[in-house]
């Protein structure tokens, strides 16, 4: 009897253990979203959903706290929220307005601090002006729809977002619904007021809770850098650079590598930002390869060297701007001039470097080896006006086109390929042979 007795205790104990293992391992997985709502938050809500779900969270918790964003990415976090499995909660500390309103709506729970606001999801463009109509209806309707999802009167989330319906004693024409916490709390659109997050965990039921923060990678942060305005300069100076110095000594292909890389760094985080388009990039492309052919092939400069500036800048200045392919209707006013203000400047700043060191550059041994100055042997393939091409330095000839840089002299009744060192020579001016460069001569005016 006593045996059984204490078999049938330890097997208690057992189960109590258990349960109680159970009970410490409940996790609420946390994340923020503290600041507009764009790309970078729709991929931070995704990576964070997916976490949780990998570790088989039990909440998810969303600790907020925006005046909105963009209209698309909201919707996208709005929909992975009610796509989601695990019970979602959000914790307002401040505000949830705008495409912040939505996303609050689709969690299944919500929690505000005292002093907090919901709602003002009206769409409006970069100087907070209402957007037409069409707008205005894909809002309502995801307001509505999303509040019916969740369990809330969707004529109240329809009223966030349309200023000419009337709901008895909560709107009035002419009036948009925000809520107070109070107000959020009486029309069923909060829970609950707390003051941290960590007063929501008591509430929940099923025992204890710890709650387990969202950490980004390495990559996130790298990303975020990467957009940092200062750092897109940079990135600007050296693409500007890159391609002035393969302007001034073509074949160097060194300095246009390096422009091209920092041209990949300074897209790529602007296009996971939802900033820079596809056709934005192209444009770029275009004006890139419209440039190279100036250098390389064509001689002289001029359509297809302008073009591909032109290209080039609108193609580096529209990356900055938060438009919609052409659609410019939520971009603050002044931030296009702005950017083309940037570019410009970096644009600028290389040539005015140029101009003040750049014969101590180019003579310097450091360019020199970078460029093709390898001595050049019959017996290695080369033919005898390749090899004579030496023996030219420091004889006189003319211009027989404009060098831009690029162009062709006479010497002797012969014609050469050249380059000026200066960036221009007028035709019919005499040249000076100074160096040999690869097939081409580089030559400065007399």
């Amino acid at each position: 009897m006593k045996l059984s007795h204490h078999i049938l205790t330890s097997f208690v104990l057992l189960l109590c253990s258990i349960v109680n293992a159970q009970a410490q391992n409940k996790i609420v997985y946390r994340f923020q979203i503290q600041e507009e709502i764009g790309p970078s938050m729709s991929r931070l809500t995704e990576t964070a959903i997916k976490e949780a779900e990998e570790m088989k969270a039990d909440y998810i918790l969303i600790d907020m706290n925006t005046y909105g964003g963009l209209v698309l990415d909201g919707d996208n976090i709005r929909t992975a929220l009610l796509k989601t499995k695990i019970p979602t909660i959000v914790f307002v500390r401040n505000n949830a307005a705008s495409a912040g309103a939505l996303i609050a709506i689709a969690c299944d729970s919500i929690y505000m601090t005292p002093g907090s606001t919901i709602g003002a999801a009206s769409v409006v463009n970069g100087e907070g002006e209402l957007m037409p109509e069409k707008y205005q209806s894909y809002m309502r309707k995801k307001m509505r729809a999303t509040a019916e999802e969740t369990g809330r009167n969707p004529l109240i989330a329809e009223g966030m977002t349309d200023e000419n319906l009337v709901i008895d004693s909560i709107k009035e024409k002419g009036k948009i619904v925000t809520f107070s916490t109070k107000e959020a709390i009486k029309y069923g659109y909060c829970n609950g007021e707390v003051e941290t997050p960590e007063d929501i965990l008591p509430k929940l039921k099923g025992g204890n809770y710890t709650i387990v923060e969202h950490e980004s990678s390495w990559v996130e942060s790298f990303v975020l850098w990467l957009v940092n305005p200062a750092i897109s300069g940079v990135f600007l100076l050296v693409i500007f650079g890159g391609i002035y110095f393969e302007f001034k000594a073509p074949g160097t292909f060194l300095p246009i590598a390096v422009s091209l890389v920092a041209a990949m760094f300074y897209f790529a985080p602007l296009y996971l930002e939802g900033l820079a388009a596809n056709w934005e990039i192209l444009l770029f492309a275009t004006g890139i390869i419209l440039i190279l052919l100036e250098i390389f092939v064509i001689p002289g400069f001029g359509i297809a060297g302008i073009s591909g500036i032109v290209l080039t800048v609108m193609g580096l200045t529209l990356a900055l701007v938060r438009n919609i392919d052409f659609d410019f209707s939520f971009v603050p006013k002044g931030s296009v001039a702005m950017s083309f203000l940037m570019v410009s400047v970096a644009m600028a700043l290389p040539l005015v470097l140029l101009i003040a060191f750049g014969q101590k550059i180019f003579n310097s041994s450091a360019f020199k080896k970078m460029g093709v100055e390898a001595e050049m042997k019959t017996s290695d393939g080369y033919s005898i006006r390749n090899n004579s091409l030496q023996n030219l330095i420091g004889s006189a000839g003319t211009a027989v086109t404009n060098l831009r840089p690029s162009g062709r002299i006479e010497i002797s009744g012969e014609q050469y390929d050249s380059v000026a060192d200066t960036g221009f020579i007028s035709s019919g001016i005499e040249v000076k042979v100074i160096a040999v460069r690869s097939t081409y001569l580089v030559v400065s005016q007399k």
